[in-house]
């Protein structure tokens, strides 16, 4: 079989899976309890804190952060919940290296600054846990993802990028679609990052969200280092909230993969004019030269011909968007207008329907089962769904449906883009993490209702 026949037979194969119902698949090792450790309890990781603790099957051992704050808070919506207390980790930058030697754990959920989720994901893998999830972003440099890619396929271990968006109920709508065919052969597809967080770059040191123009020491929550990322690095800071969809609706890494990346970014004018209308031009932070660009934008070829438009833009007063689009031959769906138009079934010719009609018509089954569950989940309840697949791959022992290449494949991106901008906008060679096994890997995300 050539390769075109076989990434056809593979997305037929997907299509007749994706609207099966499952009868809780390895339901012999479901009802195993899974002890678990936090890195990171800060406002994300108190979001997966509180997940954990409503789960019956399982037990938080131990958790870890550096900061008093946070950890106060932690104590709190633990002791809400009725669960016992877990051990404590804190007092020094390295207290999670002590964590992971003293605690037997099935998995570890890392919620830190995007420094520290490389040493923090293979000293988990060298302490022998087995199954890590990590918020997104696997490392700052190229060689931080082989890095982390190398030391999972060393242990036989499993790092899942907790990229919620694959998992919003119109995405998953979407993909439903896709492996059904109503797009046709996809062409184009567009996702990215679109979010105005001036006030989380900045705020009072005090308030997690804006109320002052302070950063890095003097800065509280992600304005303590996120923002400096935005000082000395310019690139696509934050890909993976677009392109982790799009990888599923082309099934990169099983049967398609990317092979080249160029990027440019515009002049930057969003921070600077920020502090200098909220805290006066003779801010000491009005004076500071900030390297990212307001917009960054990055095309993308894979191996099967499609293109990924990808844009960065969270320097500038706009409302949030991730600017979906994916276009196939038989039509295309917009996330922005809330439009969907299909060749011939559509309702009228060359005009929009609501998505809505579409989107209700083709609800991923994942959505129709456990929609109940979601309810008080973080982000329209896509949180519950991260969560829920790292725990369910725990205790069946089973790969997470979002794996190690997945995490390097979609983080890539950003040094990719930093370097391809360095260049003068030069197309840069995409690596293959997967040392050509994307040819015969089959998509696994998202085949049923299960998990």
């Amino acid at each position: 079989m050539n390769r075109k026949e076989f990434i056809k037979n593979t997305g037929l194969t997907v299509a007749s899976f994706a609207i099966l119902p499952s009868n809780s698949l390895f339901a012999k090792d479901a009802d195993n309890r899974v002890r678990i450790g936090i890195i990171g309890v800060g406002l994300r990781g108190q979001n997966h804190l509180e997940l954990l603790l409503r789960r019956s099957d399982v037990d938080l051992v131990a958790i870890c952060d550096v900061s008093d704050t946070m950890l106060s808070s932690a104590r709190q919506i633990i002791s809400k919940s009725g669960k016992k207390m877990p051990q404590v980790y804190t007092g020094s930058d390295y207290a999670w290296k002590t964590m992971l030697e003293k605690e037997k754990l099935d998995g570890v959920v890392i919620a830190t600054p995007w420094e520290w989720h490389k040493p923090m994901i293979i000293g988990a893998l060298d302490a022998g846990v087995k199954y890590v999830g990590s918020e997104v972003i696997l490392g700052i440099s190229m060689q931080d993802h082989w890095d982390v890619v190398k030391a999972a396929e060393k242990y036989n271990a499993n790092v899942m990028m907790l990229e919620n968006v694959c998992y919003r109920r119109d995405v998953m709508a979407v993909l439903n679609m896709v492996r059904q065919g109503l797009f046709g052969e996809l062409i184009h597809l567009q996702g990215g990052y679109q979010h105005d967080l001036r006030e989380v770059k900045f705020n009072d040191g005090e308030h997690p969200y804006g109320h002052g123009v302070e950063f890095g020491e003097k800065g509280f929550s992600e304005a303590k280092w996120r923002t400096n990322h935005s000082v000395h690095r310019n690139g696509d800071l934050y890909p993976t909230h677009g392109v982790g969809p799009l990888a599923h609706y082309l099934n990169i890494n099983r049967g398609n993969r990317f092979v080249s990346l160029s990027s440019f970014s515009t002049k930057s004018r969003g921070l600077h004019n920020y502090i200098v209308k909220n805290g006066g031009e003779n801010h000491p932070n009005a004076k500071v030269r900030f390297s990212l660009g307001d917009i960054v934008t990055t095309q993308i070829g894979c191996a099967n011909g499609e293109t990924i438009l990808l844009q960065h833009d969270t320097n500038l007063p706009r409302p949030y968007s991730l600017g979906f689009r994916v276009q196939g031959t038989e039509g295309l769906w917009m996330d922005v207008n809330k439009g969907v138009y299909i060749q011939e079934k559509s309702a009228k010719p060359h005009q929009w329907d609501d998505a809505n009609t579409w989107l209700e018509k083709y609800d991923h089954p994942l959505w129709a089962r456990w929609s109940k569950e979601t309810e008080g989940a973080g982000h329209g309840g896509m949180d519950f769904f991260v969560i829920h697949s790292f725990i369910e791959s725990i205790k069946r022992k089973q790969p997470t449906p979002m794996d190690v290449y997945d995490a390097a494949a979609w983080s890539a991106i950003t040094p990719l883009s930093e370097q391809s901008i360095e260049l003068g906008h030069q197309t840069v060679e995409f690596p293959d993490f997967t040392g050509g096994q994307w040819m015969y890997r089959k998509p696994v995300f998202a085949l049923t209702n299960d998990y």
